[in-house]
């Protein structure tokens, strides 16, 4: 009897044909698997909830409540009541159509930041964790240089010589929390790099970029899906310092660090220009933190599941 002939391609083929339905089926139920376990996960449902509320507030609000965060009332520093919820500011506008629009503010200020952070941070992990050697000691030297400044202070100093501005907040904020996504990703990848199929791949000569981006990437999103949730919250926190410090979202346009720092010279006579924004910074940031503990003990293949 004699065999068919079979080519190299022709035998990898037949390969990827017999194991595709496998991966597929795996893949699918191991995303219903999550679900299902995240729907289990109380801490991290409260921490959904609270951040769809808010993007709702921060997107729908706006066109239900339809005073202006920068119309002006007659009645300045007036108390809260039906007219105004949260009261009014010092030159008369209403606090509650400010505080919905801050929260627009930092949603795009935080979202955008995160994902510059992401954008620089995780091709230098990739990149470090595949080359290795000489290469990845000098990037993560420099990663360790950038670790030893305050994020704050690198922050401030970075939007300094940018000047105030929103956008300039945002790209000050990426670049202060790019070091932290390039060291997680490149522990990440170190760990997968060890495995039989990225060796595999490498000795059968597949592209460089395609093992980074199909082998290493795709299988360390679990961590990078929980870094970017963990870090939301503090670009939510310091883009309100910024913007305290007039280095972020510029007047007459609020922001909730810009509320803040108005609010000072109020403190005694009209505490609520206060205790406001604080709490929505608050539980904008506590919902967050909720949010990223779920997803790691949901992602976290070591974590037990009832």
């Amino acid at each position: 009897m004699t065999l068919p002939a079979m080519t190299p391609g022709s035998a990898q083929a037949s390969t990827l044909a017999d194991v595709t339905p496998e991966i597929v089926q795996t893949n699918g139920s191991r995303r219903r698997e999550i679900v299902r376990d995240f729907a289990h996960n109380r801490l991290g449902l409260v921490g959904l909830l609270i951040v769809v509320v808010t993007l709702l507030a921060a997107v729908i609000g706006p066109l239900l409540w339809h005073t202006s965060y920068s119309d002006q009332d007659a009645t300045r520093l007036l108390s809260p009541r039906m007219s105004h919820p949260f009261g009014t500011d010092e030159l008369g506008r209403d606090v509650f159509s400010r505080i919905l629009h801050g929260a627009l503010v930092s949603f795009e200020v935080s979202i955008l930041a995160v994902l510059i952070a992401a954008a620089i941070g995780v091709p230098i992990g990739l990149v470090a964790a595949f080359y290795g050697s000489v290469l990845d000691g000098v990037l993560m030297r420099c990663i360790d240089i950038l670790f030893a400044i305050p994020p704050l202070v690198l922050a401030i100093l970075i939007a300094g010589l940018l000047g105030p501005s929103r956008i300039n907040a945002m790209i000050a904020i990426g670049v202060v929390y790019a070091p932290p996504f390039a060291r997680v990703v490149r522990g990440s990848a170190l760990s997968i790099m060890t495995l039989p199929y990225v060796e595999a791949a490498r000795a059968l000569g597949v592209p460089r970029l395609t093992i980074m981006v199909r082998h290493l990437l795709r299988n360390i999103m679990g961590p990078l899906i929980v870094l970017i949730t963990v870090y939301l919250s503090s670009a939510v926190l310091t883009e309100a310092s910024l913007s305290f410090l007039g280095l972020g979202t510029q007047p007459p346009e609020p922001s909730w660090g810009s509320m803040l720092r108005d609010a000072r010279a109020y403190m005694q006579i009209a505490p609520w220009l206060a205790i406001f924004p604080g709490a929505a910074i608050m539980l904008l940031v506590l919902g967050f933190n909720f949010l990223g503990d779920g997803l790691r003990d949901t992602l976290d293949p070591r974590s037990t599941h009832d």
